[in-house]
């Protein structure tokens, strides 16, 4: 049996849009001098390992479009500067 994709998009261009969009929350962050600390609790999260591991991109965690919207509020930024 062939298991079929129906997609427009493959896993890995999927992971690509993840991380790019996490290398910019981290860089939008640092330039704020924030510590994923600071930043995760500012936008509800309680645990740091949580955020760090979205940030990251490990564990297949990502931002959803909520972190991202809390993220820019705290950053004082348009949520579009992600994308």
């Amino acid at each position: 049996m062939v298991d079929m994709d129906f997609s427009n998009a493959s896993k890995d261009e999927i992971l690509e849009f993840y991380k790019s969009i996490s290398l910019k929350v981290r860089y939008f962050r640092e330039n704020k001098n924030m510590t994923q600390l600071d930043l995760a609790l500012e936008i509800g999260i309680k645990s740091v390992a949580f955020y760090s591991n979205c940030e990251n991109n490990r564990y297949g965690k990502h931002f959803n479009l909520e972190h991202l919207y809390k993220i820019a509020k705290a950053l004082n930024m348009n949520i579009k500067d992600f994308l």
